[in-house]
């Protein structure tokens, strides 16, 4: 029953001349509902998942036309009964949540409106799915006798697994932080993580891309980021052609022949080897470990699908030639005596015969680019990793959409890092976007740049 005092003033007055009298009207009280009780309470911590949000009022509540009541901004429909007001929404772990109740949101049965009303707790941090007994991490890197560097930031991966992830972006192309520096510029925070792309290795020196030149790069590391780099490998379209590509369907050129001494592509991959070799080696003497990623995606969607084929030149000819030119560039690398690499090998479904094997590989790597659900667990892509080998950490070396923080912790796709594409991958709404990566940011799993030790 609402509340509704009628204070009846009767006023009994003796007249003089008739003995009439009068009978004011009723007066009804305008107090608005007011809270008694919020579940959970406010500022309430390690609250179980279960939980329904509720708020109860002294009085029979309704709701009005200009309702307004969000859970972190989302507007919820409420659902009423009497005096109770609950909120059907699904909490998620190490969450922090606020309710919202804007002061025309509901209203008493003789339509006075409820004062605006806010509240906020905290979700439990529970248990991850993860499952650490699926794993046996090799506990050494596989380069021969690497740099001190190197070995800290492989320990630093090695600790984190499982209980963290660390956050990344991929450079816009150049040589350059541009993606890194949007995200700081959106949330606050410097991604833990920055990668670059020697796809324009045919071209450096030049005035727009030079990587000799790794000045921000080292700022990076002085500040704690960790450094990756990954290589679209452009070759000659053709022997001796100006024209260069580093897609199967535009080269003649033979992986199978680029390990055999005496054959114009060998002659094309000595060369570039001892060139990127040397912008590797630049790192190498300023004590800055790199996080490698080459010849990622091998297989393609040779396995994902009948007809299927491998997208770049270095999986065309298949996995032995793959796994031959992997070796190649490794025993390379050896030879020229850069200790500071860490080996991501980057899988495909099903595609473990282009694994190089557990000597040549640090890190197994994988890319997902999800077209809908952009944000959910890539848990499917997690266990294919770990078919291919349990012996190794696993990142999602390149996404889309990155996936919530709290559904990998729920449903165990602890990915070592992740890392958008640059451009729209990253910076679109539709995609990512600033107001997602704010809430990926702020999640209490996830490493940013102010929160990595000093690996030096």
């Amino acid at each position: 029953m609402c509340r509704i005092i009628l204070v009846l003033l009767t006023l009994f007055a003796l007249t003089s001349c008739n003995g009439s009298s009068d009978t004011e009207p009723a007066i009804i009280d305008e107090t608005a509902p007011i809270v008694t009780a919020v579940l959970p309470a406010d500022g309430a911590t390690n609250v179980t998942l279960s939980t329904v949000i509720s708020v109860t009022y002294d009085e029979n509540i309704f709701s009005s036309t200009t309702s307004n009541i969000t859970v972190n901004g989302t507007k919820i429909t409420p659902k009423i009964s009497g005096k109770v007001l609950t909120l059907d929404y699904i909490l998620e772990s190490n969450t922090k949540y606020k309710i919202n109740i804007a002061g025309s949101s509901l209203r008493d049965e003789v339509g006075n409106f409820v004062s605006a009303y806010s509240f906020s707790f905290t979700t439990v941090l529970g248990n991850s799915a993860f499952d650490a007994s699926a794993f046996s991490i090799t506990p050494l890197l596989c380069t021969p006798n690497p740099s001190s560097q190197a070995v800290n930031v492989y320990d630093f991966l090695k600790e984190n697994f499982g209980s963290k992830v660390i956050s990344g972006t991929m450079a816009n192309v150049n040589n350059n932080l541009d993606e890194a520096k949007w995200v700081y510029n959106q949330t606050g925070k410097w991604p833990a993580l920055t990668c670059i792309d020697y796809i324009h290795l045919m071209n450096s020196p030049a005035n727009w891309i030079n990587y000799s030149d790794i000045t921000d790069l080292k700022d990076w590391w002085n500040n704690n980021g960790l450094v990756a780099a990954m290589w679209h490998w452009n070759v000659p379209k053709s022997q001796g052609d100006s024209e260069y590509t580093f897609s199967s369907l535009e080269t003649t050129f033979k992986t199978s022949n680029a390990v055999i001494e005496g054959s114009w592509e060998n002659t094309v991959v000595k060369a570039d080897l001892e060139k990127i070799a040397e912008y590797l080696g630049l790192f190498q003497k300023e004590g800055i470990p790199v996080i490698w990623r080459p010849l990622h995606e091998g297989a393609g969607n040779l396995y994902a699908y009948s007809g299927g084929s491998a997208w770049f030149w270095w999986g065309a000819d298949g996995a032995s030639a793959y796994k031959n030119l992997w070796i190649y560039m490794f025993d390379y690398f050896q030879s020229k005596g850069l200790d500071n690499l860490i080996w991501v090998w980057t899988t495909e479904t099903g595609d473990s015969d282009f694994y190089p094997g557990d000597n040549y590989v640090d890190v197994v790597g994988c890319d997902v680019y999800p077209s809908i659900n952009i944000h959910d667990s890539q848990l499917t892509y997690f266990n294919n990793a770990i078919k291919v080998c349990n012996k190794k950490i696993v990142a999602l070396s390149e996404c889309g959409g990155i996936p919530n923080p709290d559904q990998m912790y729920a449903k165990g796709d602890m990915w070592s890092w992740f890392m958008p594409w640059y451009g729209t991958y990253t910076e679109s709404d539709e995609v990512n976007g600033a107001t997602y990566w704010k809430e990926v940011m702020a999640n209490s799993i996830v490493v940013t740049r102010d929160q990595m030790p000093n690996l030096k």
